[in-house]
């Protein structure tokens, strides 16, 4: 993680994003890293400066507002209990609160089928409705994808609001060398999978990124 952070402070770059699918609502965003020891960095862009937030404590993050309003939030609801009332509208800074004090509460365990099962539940709980989006507030927008990354064990879990599945790949089972081969789970015509789906990928052609190279 600090290699990633000094890095970014170092070299510059830039973060390219594109319309919502289907839509005509560019998307801003902020990014978020993290590392199997548990240490987080969350990359914004502020008046077209980048700002890196690097602290292990940083373990969630929403759309909006800008990171350290976040924090200044959430500060805010930690003196009311959560198990009395904590602020349930689709907005960006009442789903970080909501985040941030579930993730704490559900269980803190080594089993890997509780942990996966518990941070599943504290995303849904977080996620917007699909078909909600606001044109007063352009930064809601409905949840269409949800996933979980195992760090430990090198294992992906991946939903999306259109199946009623959720299926997994093992990063552990394909060859991720400079030799290894591209390879492509076909999302195309709404294709449905559940479980490890590691022999569905098919190989591929390389993604071509956005922006100038």
């Amino acid at each position: 993680m600090k290699e990633a952070v000094d890095f970014s402070r170092k070299e510059p770059f830039v973060v390219v994003s594109d319309y919502i699918p289907g839509t005509e609502r560019f998307t801003t965003i902020h990014l978020s890293i993290s590392d199997a020891s548990g240490d987080n960095a969350v990359f914004e862009y502020i008046n077209g400066k980048l700002v890196i937030h690097h602290d292990p404590s940083y373990t969630v993050m929403t759309n909006s507002p800008v990171f350290e309003e976040q924090l200044a939030l959430n500060n805010y609801w930690k003196g009311i209990p959560g198990t009395v009332m904590l602020p349930g509208t689709n907005r960006a800074a009442d789903r970080f609160v909501r985040a941030s004090y579930y993730v704490n509460a559900i269980p803190q365990t080594a089993d890997t089928r509780t942990a996966v099962a518990s941070v599943f539940s504290v995303i849904r709980n977080c996620s917007v409705p699909y078909g909600i989006t606001s044109p007063t507030e352009p930064n809601i927008s409905s949840t269409r994808w949800r996933s979980v990354s195992d760090q430990k064990n090198l294992v992906y879990y991946f939903e999306t609001v259109f199946t009623p599945n959720t299926f997994w790949v093992d990063l552990k089972d394909f060859d991720l060398s400079a030799k290894g081969k591209v390879m492509k789970l076909d999302l195309s015509n709404n294709q449905t999978y559940n479980g490890k789906s590691n022999a569905s990928f098919k190989e591929s052609a390389p993604f071509k990124f956005l922006g100038l190279n």
